[in-house]
């Protein structure tokens, strides 16, 4: 830390025993912020009106300059805590936040995104009753730059190899991804900051090591779109490093037909910088195809049935 500076620490709540009174499993949620008075706080409210009963909430902050640190002090005594000092950006916040966090179920909201009303009780009722799933994802949605939600997509279901091949896309939702303490630690317990833009899609291709992914059909968070996004400014890179990752994760495993022909063509495309854009667009309706085709490693879905009123994985 540069001298002279002083972190800024507050915590507020003791943590609760796992499950506690209420049955609902502890949830670990993460804010790491910079800069992010316009936005912060319908984050911190969104997740403070999800009203949920067992929530370990801790927002790590970078050394805000504007009027960051005046509104998580407005709600500091509803959170389990908070930090101010400088980090080496967001994933390194997001460590630091979960160190000091005890939720058995972890997950992070960045500091310009929100959470779905009732959200957090998805996840919790479903980490409650099925011991089997390990980590979920829900259906992508995304806001405006004023907080209103303008799209949901269709719902996803990724095997790991057709993520990694990318079909449709490699876009897991990270707003609406939670995981199993467990699952953290066996796949590394940290994110890797190395892979700015890209880190939370390495996180991914190393859970997809030890656990299938479960879709959720429901709305839990979403993405904010605004003009100092590095997701919107930097998708070209995003997508550079995402297909670097998971072509180093496929390396040495025998190609089926349909990926060797991709690979070929993505070869091929590489020395020809005109034709990327075309081919990029055209891969995705292969990989549409692809995703669609029916196979043993389709996972299945988590739906509410609401005739018996609880969840229920269907193939």
């Amino acid at each position: 830390m540069p001298a002279g500076i002083e972190p800024i620490t507050k915590s507020v709540a003791e943590p609760a025993q796992s499950g506690g009174a209420t049955g609902w499993p502890r949830i670990a949620l993460v804010t790491p912020v910079y800069n992010s008075g316009r936005y912060i706080e319908q984050t911190i409210r969104s997740v403070l009106a999800q009203g949920y009963p067992n929530l370990d909430y801790f927002v790590v902050d970078g050394g805000s300059t504007d009027n960051t640190l005046e509104v998580i002090r407005k709600y500091e005594g509803e959170i389990a805590g908070w930090v101010s000092e400088p980090d080496n950006g967001m994933y390194d916040a997001i460590n630091k936040g979960f160190a000091r966090t005890s939720g058995e179920i972890m997950g992070w909201i960045s500091a310009t995104d929100q959470l779905h009303i009732g959200g957090l009780s998805v996840v919790g009722s479903i980490f409650r009753d099925f011991a089997e799933v390990e980590w979920i994802t829900a259906r992508r949605t995304v806001f405006n730059e004023e907080g209103v939600m303008v799209r949901v997509d269709p719902l996803m279901r990724w095997s790991r190899e057709r993520f990694l091949l990318g079909a449709p896309n490699r876009h897991i939702q990270q707003e609406s991804t939670f995981w199993r303490r467990s699952l953290w630690e066996k796949a590394g317990g940290r994110v890797d900051a190395e892979w700015r833009y890209a880190s939370d899609f390495e996180l991914w291709v190393r859970f997809f090591r030890h656990a299938q992914l479960y879709t959720v059909d429901s709305l839990i968070g979403g993405f904010r779109e605004h003009a100092d996004s590095d997701s919107v400014q930097q998708a070209e890179r995003f997508n550079a490093r995402c297909e670097k990752l998971a072509k180093a994760e496929l390396a040495g495993q025998k190609l089926g037909w349909m990926r060797e022909r991709l690979a070929r063509m993505d070869a091929a495309v590489a020395k020809i910088p005109k034709a990327r854009y075309f081919w990029y667009n055209g891969k995705k309706m292969v990989l549409r195809a692809l995703y669609d085709m029916p196979g043993g490693d389709r996972p299945p879905v988590i739906k509410f049935d609401r005739i018996a009123q609880e969840w229920k994985i269907e193939g």
